[in-house]
This record gives C-alpha cells, sequence and structure tokens, in this order.
C-alpha cells in the first residue's frame, strides 16, 4: 500500500515576500518620520514663551501657569500621537496594497520565464521566450534561458541520432554472429567440443542482444512521448503474463489480480514496463516463490504492482535497485541475471509518463513495486 503524502505547506512567493519588504520598509520609515515629528513638536512647544503677569487678587499664580503648560503640551503630544499612528497605519495598508501590485508587474517577466520552461519538452524544444524591453538583468536571464535552450535542442537532435544510428550498428553484427554460430552448431558434422563453444558463444551474444536492446530502450524511454493512446494497464498486465513468461523458472507461481486501470501513454513502452518488472520479479526470487501481479485504480491514479517473495531487501539498498547496471549488494549484473536495466527502464518510462514508481520490502523479503500513472 502506498503511504499517502501529507499536504505541503504553501510555500511564501517572492511577489508576497517583495510585499511584506515593502511594507516593512514604509512602516520603519514612518514610524521613524512620527518619531521626529513627535521630538520637533515637543521642542517647539517647549521653547514658546508662557509667564503670567502680576494681576488681581484671585488670578493665575505662576505656578498654576506652568501646570496648564504642561497639560497643553501632554496633550497635543498624545493627540500626535494617537492621530498620528491611525495616519501611519490606514497609509501603510494602502502601501502594502501598492507594494502587492508593483511587485506583481515587477516579476511578470519572471513569470513569463517560468511559465515557458513548464511548457518546455523535448517535442517542444524550440519554443523561446524571446523577451523585449530594456536591457535590464531580467532580459539578461530570459537570453541566458534561450540560450541554453538552444544548446538542449543541439544535445537531443544529437541523442534522436545515436539512437538510431546505435540502433542499426549494433544489432546488425550481432544478429551475422548469431546466424553464423548457429549454422555451425547445426552442422552435423560439427565436433562437440565446437558445438558446446558454439552454444556457449550463442549465449554470451544473446545476452550482448538483450544488453543493446535494453539500453536502446532505456534511451528510447527517457525521450518526449510521440504516441499517446488510451490503454488499460489490466489488459496490458494480461498480455505480459500469457505471452511473456520465464521458461527458465516454472517453480515460481504466478498470482494475477487484475483489473481495469486505463492510462494514455505509448502501448509498446507500458508492455516493456510491465514485462520488465514481472521479469524481474520472477528472476530475483526464491525457489518455489510467488509473484503477484496486481493492477486498479488507486486514489485517482490507474496503478499496477507486483509484489514477489525473495531474499531480504534492506530499506537503504531499495533506491540504488533503480539505477543501471545495479541489483542487491553487487554493482555489476552477473551474465545469469540479465542485463540490469529492468527497473533503470521502468523508472524512466513511468517518468516519460508523468507518474511515480515506489519499491517498498517486505518484511519476509522480497519486494513491492507501485506503478501509479495518470488516470485516463
Amino acid at each position: 500500500m502506498i503511504p499517502s503524502q501529507g499536504s505541503l505547506p504553501r510555500r511564501l512567493t517572492v511577489r508576497l515576500r517583495l510585499t511584506l519588504l515593502y511594507g516593512g520598509l514604509f512602516f520603519a520609515a514612518g514610524f521613524l518620520l512620527l518619531m521626529v515629528a513627535y521630538v520637533l513638536v515637543t521642542n517647539i512647544l517647549e521653547g514658546l514663551p508662557f509667564s503670567v503677569q502680576p494681576t488681581e487678587p484671585g488670578g493665575l499664580t505662576q505656578q498654576q501657569a506652568n501646570e496648564i503648560r504642561s497639560a497643553f503640551i501632554d496633550g497635543v503630544q498624545h493627540r500626535l500621537i494617537t492621530q498620528s499612528a491611525f495616519a501611519l497605519l490606514g497609509v501603510g495598508l494602502i502601501a502594502l496594497a501598492l507594494g502587492w501590485f508593483v511587485a506583481d508587474r515587477a516579476l511578470a517577466p519572471l513569470q513569463k520565464v517560468t511559465a515557458t520552461a513548464r511548457k518546455l519538452s523535448e517535442s517542444t524544444m524550440h519554443q523561446r521566450i524571446a523577451m523585449k524591453g530594456p536591457e535590464d538583468e531580467i532580459k539578461e536571464l530570459a537570453d541566458t534561458f534561450d540560450a541554453m535552450l538552444d544548446r538542449l535542442s543541439q544535445a537531443f537532435d544529437t541523442q534522436r541520432r545515436f539512437v538510431s544510428n546505435a540502433s542499426h550498428e549494433l544489432r546488425t553484427p550481432l544478429a551475422i554472429n548469431r546466424t553464423l554460430l548457429e549454422v555451425a552448431v547445426s552442422d552435423p558434422e560439427a565436433s562437440e567440443d565446437l558445438k558446446t563453444v558454439g552454444k556457449t558463444l550463442l549465449a554470451n551474444n544473446a545476452r550482448h542482444e538483450r544488453l543493446i536492446e535494453g539500453l536502446l530502450l532505456l534511451a528510447r524511454s527517457e525521450r518526449e512521448l510521440t504516441t499517446r493512446t488510451e490503454v488499460d494497464l489490466g489488459e496490458v498486465a494480461s498480455t505480459v503474463l500469457k505471452t511473456g513468461g520465464r521458461t527458465d523458472r516454472p517453480d515460481i507461481e504466478v498470482k494475477p489480480e487484475l483489473t481495469e486501470a486505463p492510462t494514455v501513454g505509448d502501448p509498446v513502452l507500458l508492455e516493456h514496463l510491465v514485462s520488465n518488472l514481472v521479469d524481474n520479479a520472477m528472476r530475483h526470487n526464491v525457489d518455489d516463490g510467488t509473484v503477484v501481479v496486481r493492477t486498479g485504480v488507486l486514489e485517482g491514479w490507474a496503478t499496477c504492482q507486483v509484489e514477489n517473495t525473495g531474499p531480504v531487501v534492506p530499506a537503504y539498498e531499495v533506491q540504488s535497485l533503480f539505477e543501471p547496471f545495479r541489483r542487491l549488494n553487487t554493482d555489476r549484473i552477473e551474465s545469469s541475471k540479465g542485463a540490469g536495466l529492468g527497473l533503470s527502464i521502468v523508472r524512466s518510462v513511468v517518468g516519460a509518463h508523468g507518474g511515480t514508481v515506489i519499491a517498498t520490502p517486505r518484511e519476509d523479503g522480497g519486494l513491492i513495486v507501485t506503478v501509479r500513472l495518470p488516470h485516463a
């Protein structure tokens, strides 16, 4: 079962941070201005002459006049602070609103860069930002991004040509070798030693063919999808189990639990995905073990899950199994264990389809590999 991921906290956007910065600076400057005005008004009031001339008996004394003067200054200071604080708060709120719109306008070019980057894929690598405007830092960033896209586009073109050429140049000599070896082994006049050597070379040639096919499939799966049709993972898994069973492991019991799991993608790549999952589960299994293949819709995702019995897998080793030519407790794959690209191809195919793949160790040994793809 896939652990549900908790909702992540909302990120503090640059626009919001700039708005808060503008508002904070305004309030700080307003508070400083208020303190300066308070000091200046206080000095002016205290410097005003305020005296009482001798008058008739019963008039104000100098002490009473000073008390009135102090009360007047205190009243002016209190009203100055109170009314200025309200004015600062009101103007500050207006400044925050203006800062929000100014920040949005200032970040509009960056939003254009982000929107273009999100739309880019291998098939839309020709798009560019082509920003117009003054030669400032943001335009320099956009121009740098466009230059990087030019280099990436050239790299993708080079990769396409390499995969196309390698597909022909690497397969052809191996196919010729296989044909020559099969003819030599089938020759009735061939000695037993020659037949033994020929069968050994045939097995080695077959491994090289599987390795090359795996590498080419890995390169293809890491590229942008060119075919997108509605595919049922349940039907794909059923086809794989009927036609792709491993004859060298007849002791393995396969238990299908298949229901509809519609998704959209490349049918050939998805078939390779399920086939590699099943093949990996059967290859790395114990004697008289089991493999359970499940498909269905889980939490709104088209899901394919393959569970097998097998050796105990430490949790810290699981992630490394998705690296090319890696398996448990060793870096290189032995010839009897295959090309070592099965889970790497699975991860690449899943990534090309916008899905996720999670491997979870079983307590009794083995793995539970769960693939989730967007629901059709």
